[in-house]
């Protein structure tokens, strides 16, 4: 029975993208054990998963941390977060190691001189062909998102009587500001949605979630700050339609959605970093020349004029 380690700390879109792996290694490799450790912080991701037959999470002692999975003496470690502490990690473990490759030269070059030798795969993609080797394929069946009865949510207890006939979800987080709509444009996204809009984000986005309220003319309800990574999910699910930043409830959505409507600024979707759904709608400004001008967003636009959310049009159907 082969001992295998999934390695991805964060983030909460990298850690979604690793659900494929974990399933068909899981699946693909005839009674393997598996592993996956990932930081304390996300642990509610993948706690409910079934695929994993052991969670470990990191909080602060790496050294500590290592050892214990040191004990565990591993056939086989898959590296799908790739830095400085995943390195030191792997050369503590035994067994095999594989990694994917980040293209860290080609996404610099892509942000610094807009030289496109980007590879027209998804990031998933490249981490299946981390472990290609182990005779692991893509099954075709997406991302997963498994929510513990726990932190499913209730809407109706959440969200007035109009919004019971279905609502479209708003994902108006991101980690940096040049990759949210500015003001303006979230207030005018939400007039041609037509329909109920839930506002899903983390606390860093309640401000501007109340301000959207406190102007609409139309039902919407802020949940920003409101709920876990988890319960935000939950909602996403139950959703009619979901929009959203270059964030990570946006690449949780293509979980439960065949179609999501992503918005770009700073970021583009060439870096492979697209929603992994079936129909991804991709809402960004094409007729720049300065984008990317970042390879995960920046507090303000670097030529001071905004023009890739500014100037972006919002058509949909």
């Amino acid at each position: 029975m082969p001992k295998i380690l999934i390695i991805r700390f964060s983030s909460i879109g990298d850690i979604v993208w690793t659900t494929p792996i974990v399933r068909c290694v899981k699946e693909q490799i005839p009674q393997c054990e598996l592993h996956f450790v990932t930081k304390a912080s996300y642990a509610e991701m993948l706690a409910g998963n079934p695929y994993i037959d052991k969670l470990f999470l990191l909080k602060d002692d790496l050294a500590g941390l290592t050892k214990e999975l040191s004990a565990e003496k591993y056939d086989y470690v898959i590296d799908l977060h790739k830095n400085l502490r995943t390195l030191k990690m792997k050369f503590s473990l035994s067994g095999k190691k594989f990694t994917y490759n980040k293209y860290v030269l080609e996404r610099w070059l892509f942000v610094k001189f807009k030289i496109n030798k980007m590879p027209p795969t998804h990031i998933i993609d490249r981490y299946f062909d981390a472990v290609a080797p182990l005779g692991v394929r893509n099954d075709g069946k997406g991302l997963d998102y498994f929510i513990l009865p726990a932190h499913e949510v209730d809407v109706t207890k959440y969200l007035p009587v109009e919004f019971q006939d279905g609502y479209t979800v708003y994902v108006i987080g991101g980690s940096e500001a040049t990759k949210k709509l500015p003001h303006d444009k979230m207030l005018e996204l939400c007039q041609k949605i037509n329909t109920p809009v839930v506002l899903i984000g983390g606390k860093e986005d309640v401000e501007n979630g109340d301000r959207l309220v406190q102007v609409a003319k139309f039902p919407i309800v802020n949940l920003a700050g409101k709920l876990t990574i988890s319960q935000s999910a939950s909602v996403v699910k139950q959703a009619k339609r979901v929009f959203g930043h270059d964030t990570g409830l946006t690449q949780i959505a293509a979980a439960f959605h065949d179609t999501i409507y992503s918005i770009w600024g700073t970021t583009v979707p060439l870096f492979g970093i697209k929603p992994y759904a079936k129909n991804s709608i991709l809402l960004e400004n094409k007729n720049l020349d300065c984008r990317p001008c970042s390879k995960a967003g920046a507090a303000v636009c670097p030529l001071g004029h905004f023009k890739c959310m500014n100037d972006l049009t919002l058509e949909f159907e």
